[in-house]
């Protein structure tokens, strides 16, 4: 009776693993900074809808909106730990893990429209950006469009002299850093999360961001004016942990590419309408003031800003401007 007990114990050992296999999911925790109601947040449901769509189930994705598990200056390195599995980080939160060149699609008026911008992702630069992160044990996935930048303050912002003496709240590039110096700013880096109360209490005066995030972070509340300028564009990479992504099953893997992909589209097909319906609801408010560049205006801040691409040499390399150079047919210097 005895051997009869142990030989069953075993067998429960060994199946004990296939069957929790079979009923626990694989968990992928996906944390980003911005709102449930963002394209980004909105791209990050529709993965996890499909994740779990097309693998039956096999794997549970979830997602830890507005910094709720990380902040943004903490995420890259739970990432690498493997405390959490996917992120959609701005490009420029790459610059602290020696991958300068990403802080290159920052460049001020370097993406004349969307489609340019789009174009030119989804060729050889984006490719070439994603395997610069090969070696610090991360995968990039997709790149997720969020539109372009406008600028606030309590004050209008039309003429480059109007940014004298302003700190402004920048996410860490340091080409950004660049051309807010060159217009006479002082830039403070800071967590997004963190950036509605500064703003409110006057730690800065300032800030850039696109209009989707200006609504859902109700910056438009304390911020005066907003110039309606798109002189620089944002995008996040979607990227996951090596390790991790490597050890998933191939059959899952496949699926959850599929899963992205079709993410990546809805995300980046919306991004546009996103931020002219938030613009148009910023404006409905009455809460802020909203200004549009003439021509003349907003050649005057492309001749302020425009050192910045001779800047850039030393900070993101000559192979990477080289090569958005060829994809945009822009120049450089």
């Amino acid at each position: 009776m005895r051997k009869l007990l142990l030989a069953v114990a075993a067998a429960a050992l060994v199946l004990a693993p296939v069957v929790a296999q079979a009923q626990t999911p694989i968990v992928i925790k996906f944390s980003h900074v911005v709102a449930n109601d963002t394209p980004k947040g909105k791209g990050a449901l529709k993965f996890k809808e499909l994740a779990e769509k097309y693998t039956d189930g096999k794997v549970k994705v979830e997602v830890y909106p507005n910094s709720t598990l990380y902040k943004d200056k903490e995420e890259i390195e739970a990432l690498q730990l493997g405390s959490v599995h996917m992120l959609a980080p701005s490009t420029a939160k790459f610059a602290p893990l020696g991958i300068k060149e990403f802080e290159a699609l920052d460049l001020p008026w370097l993406f004349k429209d969307d489609q340019t911008y789009a174009t030119a992702i989804k060729g050889t630069i984006g490719k070439w950006l994603f395997q610069k992160l090969e070696a610090k044990g991360i995968t990039g996935l997709a790149y997720w469009d969020n539109g372009f930048h406008m600028v606030s303050s309590n004050r209008p912002l039309i003429k480059p002299t109007d940014f004298q003496g302003l700190k402004v709240r920048i996410s860490g590039s340091k080409v950004a850093d660049q051309y807010f110096r060159l217009v006479g700013t002082i830039p403070q880096i800071m967590a997004f999360s963190e950036v509605y109360q500064a703003l409110q209490t006057g730690v800065v005066d300032g800030c850039e961001n696109t209009a989707s995030n200006y609504l859902t972070q109700k910056f438009y509340e304390v911020q005066k004016d907003i110039t309606v300028s798109y002189h620089a564009h944002l995008q996040y990479a979607v990227i996951v942990n090596s390790k991790f992504w490597s050890g998933l099953p191939p059959d899952i893997r496949t699926q959850l590419d599929k899963a992205m992909t079709e993410a990546t589209d809805y995300t980046n097909s919306i991004a546009r309408q996103e931020n002219e319906d938030a613009l148009a609801e910023i404006k409905k408010t009455g809460k802020t003031n909203l200004h549009v560049l003439t021509d003349a205006d907003r050649k005057a801040w492309q001749e302020a800003m425009q050192p910045t691409y001779k800047w850039a040499k030393g900070r993101v390399g000559q192979e990477v401007l080289d090569l958005i150079a060829k994809e945009l047919d822009v120049k450089m210097n």
